[in-house]
């Protein structure tokens, strides 16, 4: 009987292996390539060996049977490839199937293509020109642009192609991802039509200095104008209605903006490191302005808003809620050394004072419970400030940077002081923390190399990684025994500590 059993047994498990054998996938080489059998019996290219250079020709077919398909990352970061014939019986490209191709100068679509992936040549920096068969039914090229067959989508501008300047043909009216991508082009024209500015189209062309908008494109898409660091200026037409995340991002030779009515939503970073940006001036159809929309603009004199606007309000050239209980953002180089922020306010966004280098004080009102984080980052001039005492969290990088910062009060109720929050406070000597604190986080007080002596009170349970590394000036310290946790390296480099 127990034969039998086993018998049985041994037939049950054959017969799974055999099902899940059929049902999957192997992989296998031939020359430099990587491939696997899919199940419709055809072969799908799924990697590339990346030392492969030259000229690489992928075959019909593998041991009989038909290359139908080049997968997703298929030869990815093969940088040394030339150039790559596709047969024709393939018929479909999927994402970033050439993504970092960097030699490949040329690449024919056959006949039978009839799906090309997301960013499928992105980083393609030696790319001149995409060709398309005359006869594939559902992409065409035109100059070396690859089109959809009906010439309403622009695919994929090669980043090489030759020329300065470029007009995208009316017939579009969709632009694909990253389609014009870190290109060389000083200008572009965008047709009526065109709906949406998406995600990277125009993400790091370092040598555009002037686009078109048309009134028909109503959003644009997160970094979609991204590092174009020559752009001087731009027009935002009415019928815009959002700026997204990062759209303008180190737009460096950005000096002025103006949001246009329409606009109801900008992104957070939206303006990030626009570092030429002296003035921006927000319409009343604004409803929302995401956090560090205007972070590490450092020539930023003065944000203006309409005085309709129902959200937002400026006074003296600082942003505001309209109610005035929030403040959002100090111009980077507003005139004048120091700034008391108004008694309505009870909340500092994150970011609000960052990079504000000309303060020497600040005066923050008793009202005031909750600090952003990177409120205060590279105020380098900031000497001494006062937390009231309904603060209870001092965050993430709150004073990083704050080189200047001789003292600061802490008050009771504080009970959090955050990752890398007096980073490079390099004047600090002397803190006192309260006895209502239970965590000091990460590289807390790194670098504060002129603190002498810090009193860590039987409240906190937790120090992070490195809180003190680089305190070079101190000299003693106790830890209470309520610490329970205790990071590595909290007193690396502290060569003076007993």
């Amino acid at each position: 009987m127990k034969k039998v059993l086993k018998k049985l047994l041994l037939l049950v498990l054959a017969l799974v292996l055999v099902l899940t054998i059929k049902d999957k996938t192997y992989a296998a080489t031939y020359g430099k390539l990587t491939y696997e059998v899919q199940n419709d019996g055809t072969i799908e290219i799924t990697d590339c060996d990346t030392n492969a250079s030259g000229s690489l020709t992928i075959p019909d077919t593998i041991d009989g049977k038909k290359v139908a398909s080049i997968g997703n990352f298929a030869f990815y970061v093969c940088s040394s490839l030339t150039s790559i014939t596709i047969p024709n019986s393939v018929t479909s490209i999927g994402d970033y199937a050439f993504y970092v191709c960097s030699s490949l100068t040329s690449i024919t679509i056959p006949d039978g293509v009839t799906s090309i992936g997301n960013g499928a040549f992105e980083d393609c920096s030696s790319l001149t020109s995409i060709n398309v068969s005359d006869n594939n039914k559902n992409y065409r090229s035109v100059d070396g642009v690859l089109f959809n067959k009906d010439k309403t989508e622009l695919i994929q501008y090669p980043r090489k192609k030759e020329g300065t300047s470029y007009k995208i043909p009316n017939s579009v009216t969709n632009i694909e991802y990253c389609a014009f991508m870190e290109c060389s082009l000083t200008s572009i024209t965008i047709p009526e039509g065109v709906t949406s500015i998406g995600y990277e189209i125009f993400y790091g062309c370092s040598s555009l200095t002037s686009i078109t908008i048309p009134d028909s494109v109503t959003s644009i898409g997160n970094k979609a104008f991204y590092d174009c660091s020559s752009l001087t200026n731009i027009t935002i037409p009415n019928s815009v209605t959002s700026i997204e995340e990062r759209a303008f991002e180190n737009c460096s030779s950005l000096t002025n903006m103006t949001i246009p009515e329409g606009v109801k939503s900008i992104g957070n970073g939206a303006f990030n490191n626009c570092s030429s940006l002296t003035s921006i001036t927000i319409s009343e159809s604004v409803k929302s302005i995401g956090n560090g929309a205007f972070n590490y603009c450092s020539s930023l004199i003065s944000i203006n808003v309409s005085d309709n606007n129902k959200n937002y309000t400026s006074i003296d050239g600082v942003l505001f809620n309209k109610d005035k209980t929030e403040i959002i953002r100090y111009p980077s180089v507003k005139e004048g050394t120091s700034y008391d922020i108004p008694n309505s306010v009870t909340s500092i966004w994150d970011n609000c004072f960052e990079d504000c280098s000309g303060l020497t004080s600040i005066t923050i009102p008793e009202k005031v419970t909750s600090i952003g984080a990177h409120a205060f980052e590279d105020c380098s001039k900031l000497t001494s400030i006062t937390i009231p005492e309904g603060v209870t969290s001092i965050g993430y990088e709150t004073f990083y940077g704050c080189s200047s910062l001789t003292s600061i009060t802490i008050p009771e109720g504080v009970t959090n002081i955050g990752d890398w929050a007096f980073w490079w406070c390099s004047s600090l000597t002397s803190i006192t923390i309260p006895n209502s604190v239970t965590s000091i986080g990460k590289s807390a007080f790194l670098r504060c190399s002129k603190l002498t002596s810090i009193t860590i009170p039987d409240s906190v349970t937790s120090i992070g990684n490195f809180a003190f590394e680089y305190c070079s000036s101190l000299t003693n310290i106790t830890i209470p025994d309520s610490v329970t946790n205790m990071g590595e390296g909290v007193f690396k480099d502290c060569s003076r500590l007993e």
